[in-house]
């Protein structure tokens, strides 16, 4: 389409269902703590929204909004946040390795300050019980989707967001109908990375998960230094 340009080894277009999409990335600047979302839509967004689209927003960009992020070396870490991060897999060392996830003791603790110390001691033992059986996620699907999006270190690739960890967005299904109320379209905002997308906020229900894990598996939004935080989905004619 023209004016939109994908991001690197991303495609425009995507089928869900029988249902062609276009996933319309919107380039901005460098955002930066305590910036307006809302005015940042209104100058990236609104100029292209149309009756019926979908507007993504990452839940990156709104933390980061929020002025939900901190250095990582400022986070405070309990012996718990140490033993269970040498137990994430995320495969260091190897081609397979995307980014540390919560294999940081720093970005552990933030999982465990925002689930609560009961319920990530619940999910720790279930997993140790469950993963020799073949069964994998129990930890994350049982620690809740808030606590699964922290991440330390924030970006590899952005110089200024290297050395800080993301607490998880205050209140995004809030942000997501304020969008909605403001803009006059559907708004998710999402957590999308190699392994796949899911949603931290929605404006409404009818938007399934299972729709955005199909439209999102590629993450066509990149991961960071793409600085594409915004994107509208749309039906292709």
């Amino acid at each position: 389409m023209i004016g939109f340009v994908p991001n690197e080894g991303k495609a425009l277009e995507t089928m869900v269902g029988t249902v062609r999409y276009l996933r319309l990335p919107l380039k901005t600047r460098l955002i930066k703590p305590n910036d307006d979302l809302m005015a940042l839509l209104e100058e990236y967004a609104r100029p292209h929204l149309q009756s019926g689209d979908i507007l993504f927003v990452s839940e990156k960009v709104v933390c980061v909004c929020q002025g939900r992020i901190l250095r990582a070396d400022l986070v405070q870490t309990s012996w718990l946040a140490r033993l269970l991060a040498k137990r994430v897999r995320n495969y260091a060392g190897t081609p397979q390795f995307r980014g540390m996830g919560h294999g940081t003791a720093p970005a552990m603790q933030l999982l465990i300050d925002e689930a609560g110390y009961p319920r990530v001691l619940f999910a720790a033992a279930v997993s140790a019980l469950t993963r020799p059986l073949g069964i994998k996620g129990a930890f994350y699907y049982l620690v809740g989707k808030q606590a699964k999006s922290i991440d330390c270190p924030m970006s590899w690739t952005i110089e200024e967001f290297k050395d800080y960890a993301k607490k998880a967005p205050h209140d995004p299904d809030g942000v997501a109908r304020q969008i909605k109320e403001r803009f006059g379209v559907e708004a998710v905002i999402v957590d999308a990375n190699y392994r796949g997308a899911f949603s931290l906020g929605k404006s409404t229900s009818a938007i399934s998960e299972r729709f955005i894990r199909e439209l999102l598996r590629d993450n066509p939004a990149g991961q960071d230094s793409e600085m594409t935080p915004f994107f509208i989905v749309r039906k292709a004619n």
